[in-house]
């Protein structure tokens, strides 16, 4: 006897969906609820569970093929073994649980070594040698065994350990340039590695890439349905809209003065540590408030005001940038915020967010500082009429009083769709973000 496993229903306007991959081969044995196939739709990634306990047995559909909602995946077969079901003692799929791993204690943290006394080592284990790392450009050798993990340059064969020499000087040049010492012979007495020898590198010729010895000097890979759709709304945001960029900078002082003062009490308080999200959050929903066209879109020839506030926060992941929503921000707390974004976040980089956590975003904020970012020029993300660019914060000079000084400073970029926001609401709505940020306190009084 044999049960069928079918897709299920994806979601709202989502009918098909690319077979990504099988968790489970033919003939694996499978309880009740455990994952066997991982479907990739327009948005999301699907786990289609076992719906009974039993071995897998005809796959019907390969990997990277498109099946439709209700659509044969394959069947699970009863197992063979009467007693392996049997109704006194039901088997069920639970989840492993996630494992810390420890990590090697290489030293006793409560003993201190000094170096003008060695314990004597035992047979076979390393020497410990405790020597001042010099950045002179003395070519005295430097003697490095494996407790210098940093450079991996320890050698050995057999049973017994060999040591690499190294001046001081030619190690910094190592360090600098990014060398593999593992690979350079040392030219000096005994064997030891000197700055020459770094040096000689320089006429030599760079080897292949690991990826080019490994893949050729091109290769061809299917693009994903999630990059497939990423590229498809792109193009129809540029094709399909008047956008504009406009463009102001924000004095982070205060923010930092502010998150730094009560980060602490913060996380201990409310579990989840104070980031700069919140603090733009807020700093938009004061601005969407005051110029509701930037929270609005067209449908046809009506413009829809929004009063709610969903915020769509870009994620970027191994598979692609997500925007997860966070619905009713005008009604969130810091706390609020902080732990809602810290959810989704991590939903979007486990491969578990959904479909209703992507739809209903009336406004986006993208960051892309933390790739180091200095300005750029978001894209929007539709039907949605404006997207807010963090970028990174740079300490740079500015006038404040009369007076030069140096201040952490952000570029923030705004853009939106100029058919429904006029540009004199745009830049009004980025001056009020920035006045919000540099006074973090009227953000606490909604003002």
């Amino acid at each position: 006897m044999s049960e069928k496993i079918t897709v299920p229903t994806l979601g709202e306007s989502v009918t098909e969906a690319t077979v990504s991959k099988w968790l489970k081969s033919q003939g694996d044995k499978v309880l009740a609820d455990e994952p066997i196939v991982e479907l990739e739709t327009d948005k999301v990634n699907i786990e289609v569970p076992s719906p009974s306990n039993g071995i897998l047995g005809n796959i019907a559909v390969k990997e990277g093929e498109t099946v439709n909602v209700g659509s044969l995946l394959g069947t699970i077969s009863s197992n063979s073994n009467p007693e392996a079901d049997s109704p006194k003692e039901i088997k069920k799929y639970n989840p492993p649980k996630k494992q810390i791993k420890k990590e090697p204690k290489l030293f006793n943290e409560e003993k201190k070594l000094s170096s003008k006394k060695i314990n004597k080592p035992k047979f076979n284990e390393p020497v410990l040698k405790l020597e001042e790392e010099s950045l002179n450009d003395d070519d005295e050798p430097l003697i490095l065994n494996e407790f210098h993990t940093d450079d991996k340059i320890l050698k050995k064969t057999s049973k017994f350990q060999t040591e690499t020499k190294i001046s001081p000087a030619a190690r910094k040049m190592a360090n600098e340039a990014n060398v593999d010492l593992n690979k350079i012979s040392g030219t000096g007495k005994n064997g030891v590695i000197l700055k020459e020898d770094i040096m000689s590198l320089m006429g030599s010729k760079p080897s292949p890439s690991e990826r080019k010895l490994k893949h050729g000097p091109e290769e061809r890979v299917k693009m994903t349905r999630l990059r497939l759709t990423i590229a498809k709304r792109l193009k129809e945001a540029q094709e399909n809209a008047a956008m504009l960029t406009t463009f102001n900078e924000v004095d982070m002082t205060d923010v930092i003065s502010m998150r730094n003062q009560y980060k602490d009490e913060f996380q201990n308080n409310y579990g989840v540590k104070l980031g700069f999200m919140s603090f733009f959050v807020k700093a938009c929903v004061i601005g969407l408030k005051n110029y509701p066209s930037i929270n609005a879109e067209i449908q046809g020839d009506e413009i829809v005001y929004k009063n709610y506030y969903n915020i769509s926060i870009a994620v970027g992941t191994d598979r692609g940038l997500v925007v997860p929503v966070l619905r009713k921000t005008d009604e969130m707390s810091f706390a609020d915020i902080e732990k809602n974004i810290g959810d989704l976040g991590q939903k979007a980089r486990d491969g578990k967010i959904t479909i209703e956590d992507l739809q209903g975003g009336t406004f986006t904020i993208t960051n892309g500082g933390i790739y180091g970012s200095m300005l750029s020029t978001p894209i929007l993300n539709p039907p949605q009429s404006a997207v807010l660019g963090m970028h990174n914060i740079v300490q740079r000079p500015i006038v404040i009083n009369g007076n030069i000084e140096v201040r952490p400073v952000m570029y923030l970029a705004l853009s939106y769709d100029h058919r429904i926001i006029d540009g004199k609401e745009a830049v009004s709505f980025l001056k009020i973000v920035k006045e919000s940020l540099e006074q973090p306190k009227r953000l606490f009084l909604n003002i």
